[in-house]
């Protein structure tokens, strides 16, 4: 009897292989994709993987328009040629199931690893069901455990409510982004526009944030600011009243105040305590991983399951925030000892008389939440590290003491006036010892000082400041926003977000709503705001999770669904018309706001636009051809304007992004002032070749020196630029 085992990733396969063999895995493979042989017990098994989603939905008949039902899972590789690389692991797998007698799926214990299993399992192994193993890491003894307790039958649960998500998914994502690029073309343009079914409302979100940021009226207010002297040092204290929105009225406290010495009116202290952090689900992770590191969430998850697949943590995608004592606290503490970074504190975590962490209150029915096995962090590159570190160091943090701080608080009188400084310190560190560095907490201890105490005024302030506009979302608040009110799961928000900045309809960090992206959902507001709807997305995302607790049939809730897009459908086409003319309108503004540079700086009457050739993308005037005016732009990289002018020459300047390198601004003048070079070492003999000389050459960056046999001698000799 032959067994064979389906893993989601190739380094899957490899762990769960070495994990369940007697020996040595036989390893084998064609074109590049491995699997492997192996004995365990009296039973030979194959282990061979998939590369994540082999099966999509596509459209049963080719056929314009919309809408568009008749669907059917097909394999990646026939419909998508960004997915022809899967073609060798659906083949490899149908090789080795010919060969099987019983079928085990070991894919992600989640709705997405569910799917991928039950897909391969039926459509390439012909089989109705199989075996399924559960794990959280892939260490050896889980691994073990996890095959030796094999359910009989497939996550039906899981898998369906994931069939469901990919038919609503496509159902939405296709027909209403054909129905925006037929309005669009009717209105006289092609251009492919598209909306998804979380992708709308999570758009609506961001640009309401938006018009709330731009609505918003800052409205002016004074403080008064006193430093005061006493015996021990010095304290800087605020106005009791804190805001004066009425000028005369600060202005009279500070004729009253100025000049005049005081006295300690009251000293209060207040000590707390500072429970240790929840441990980590995926979102928490997401979020503390951005403001630690400044790592996007999508990226977070893409490093968090290299971790997992390691073996260095557990599985990410969970929303638990708890970790169950049969993960075995104490097990991964001796393990963690072993390294030197962790020795002393697991030490101390080890001497308590009973590990109990200080677990949240989310949970998840498949996965605790996110803990390191105890296996090595070594050889990771710099931001797994960081991201394993942090994993490490919020586990340890779980089960310490809590933290106490103290805050004090100082009553100053001055002319029966009333000024208030406060201080916050920790006085026992607890759990912030073991978080280390990502504790990020504000330590200011003020002077000791007693109720009485005289103290002088060196200098008495009256500041005038404005109220402030909400802040915008990051990747990582919005992702909370999202898990706040439903949207989404937690494994496809990330991507949501980051499909929104590939559409143009979101940029910058600080995520502001681009024109176009306003627009957008202005037109949709208008004439068709079920799109859009946050409630109609969260119901479909509760009916999947009824599914994925078996009380209720797939076919129920895509019915309900065909019934719902049919009818928004049908007022779109009514609308397409008018939704096409303001659709363009919104694209052809968000286009010329996105291109334009600046003021013409040769004419002075045209403007300056980037625009496409035929060798790439460069900037030129409006007023062509009564003005040549063009400019060069560094290529293999995105281009956007920034709206500021160069201090040297008053060029405009844009801004060059490449993936992974920090954006970098430059004048689109070649000859500016602050590109120019001096080196003793132009004309001099090129190191490298030793037959050409440095020159100087010029792109949209600056001068450098360059070998004057290029492209035979690549060498180039970046010089500062001459201030």
């Amino acid at each position: 009897m032959v067994e064979l085992i389906i893993t989601e990733k190739p380094k899957s396969a490899q762990r769960i292989a070495e994990a369940l063999a007697d020996g040595k895995p036989l390893k084998k493979g064609v074109k590049g994709v491995s699997y492997y042989e192996i004995t365990h017990g009296n039973t030979d098994i194959i282990v061979a993987c998939a590369v994540g989603h082999l099966f999509g939905i596509a459209q049963t008949k080719k056929k314009g328009g919309y809408p568009v039902f008749d669907v059917e899972w097909r394999p990646l590789y026939e419909t998508d040629k960004n997915a022809a690389f899967t073609e060798k692991y659906y083949k490899i797998l149908k090789k080795v199931s010919k060969e099987a007698d019983v079928f085990t799926v070991s894919t992600d214990y989640d709705v997405e690893g569910s799917t991928i299993g039950m897909n391969i399992i039926r459509f390439i192994c012909g089989q109705k069901d199989a075996r399924r193993m559960k794990f959280s890491t892939l260490t050896k003894p889980d691994l073990v455990e996890a095959y030796e307790n094999a359910s009989s039958t497939l996550d039906w649960g899981h898998a369906i409510a994931g069939e469901t998500r990919h038919y609503l998914d496509f159902y939405y994502g296709v027909n209403l982004s054909r129905a925006l690029t037929s309005s669009i073309k009717k209105a006289g343009m092609f251009k492919i526009l598209s909306i998804g079914r979380v992708q709308g409302p999570s758009l609506k979100i961001i640009v309401e944030k938006e018009k709330e940021i731009k609505a918003f009226k800052p409205v002016p207010f004074w403080q008064l600011e006193l430093h005061a002297k006493v015996k021990n040092g010095k304290l800087i204290a605020f106005h009791k009243t804190d805001k004066f929105w009425e000028k005369k009225e600060a202005e009279d406290v500070y004729s009253k105040v100025k000049g005049n010495d005081g006295k300690i009116g009251d000293v209060k202290k207040k000590e707390f305590q500072q429970k240790a952090p929840a441990p980590f689900d995926l979102t928490t992770l997401q979020t503390e991983a951005y403001k630690c590191f400044g790592i996007s969430p999508k990226e977070t998850l893409s490093i968090a399951q290299e971790l997992y697949t390691s073996g260095a943590i557990s599985y990410p995608r969970t929303s638990s925030q708890q970790l169950p004592a049969s993960i075995g606290y104490e097990k991964i503490l001796k393990q963690l000892q072993k390294n030197k970074d962790y020795a002393e504190l697991c030490t101390e975590l080890l001497k308590k008389s009973k590990l109990a962490p200080n677990n949240g209150k989310k949970t998840d029915p498949a996965h605790p939440a996110i803990y390191p096995t105890g296996l090595s962090g070594k050889g990771f590159e710099d931001r797994e590290r960081k991201t394993y570190d942090l994993i490490v160091r919020r586990f340890m943090a779980t089960f310490a003491e809590s933290a106490v701080r103290e805050t004090v608080t100082v009553l100053i009188e001055v002319e029966n006036e009333i000024f208030t400084c406060s201080g916050t310190r920790t006085t026992y560190e607890g759990w912030h010892r073991f978080y280390g560095i990502y504790a990020k907490l504000k330590e200011e201890e003020l002077p000791k000082v007693e109720v009485g105490e005289a103290c002088s005024q060196e200098k008495l302030e009256l500041l005038e400041k404005e109220t402030k506009a909400p802040p915008r979302f990051t990747p990582a608040s919005i992702i909370r926003e999202l898990e706040k009110k439903n949207l989404g799961t937690k494994a496809t928000r990330a991507e949501v977000i980051e499909t929104l900045y590939k559409r143009n309809y979101v940029t910058d960090k600080a995520i502001e709503a681009t024109e176009l992206g306003i627009q957008t959902i202005e037109t949709l507001q208008k004439y068709s705001p079920e799109v859009i709807n946050e409630e109609l997305t969260r119901h479909f995302e509760l009916e999947m999770e009824v599914i994925q607790e078996n009380t209720k049939k797939e076919e129920e809730v895509l019915e309900h669904a065909r019934e719902v897009l049919t009818k928004i459908l049908d007022g779109f086409r009514e609308k397409e018309k008018e939704i096409g003319k303001d659709l363009l309108e919104a694209t052809k503004n968000a286009e010329t706001k996105e291109n334009t540079v600046g003021k013409c700086t040769k004419c002075s009457e045209g403007t300056l636009m980037i625009k496409r050739g035929k060798f790439g993308k460069f900037i030129a005037c409006s007023g062509y051809p009564d003005c040549d005016a063009t400019f060069k732009l560094p290529s293999n990289c995105l281009v956007k304007n920034t709206q500021n002018l160069c201090t040297e020459c008053s060029y405009p300047m844009i801004l060059a992004i490449r993936k992974r390198k920090k954006p970098q601004e430059s004048c689109i003048n070649l000859d500016c002032p602050a590109k120019q070079i001096k080196s003793d070492k132009e004309n001099s003999p090129c190191e490298k070749c030793g037959k050409g000389k440095m020159i100087v050459r010029k792109s949209v960056y600056g001068h450098f020196l360059a070998c004057d046999q290029f492209p035979k001698c690549r060498n180039i000799l970046r010089t500062p630029k001459d201030n």
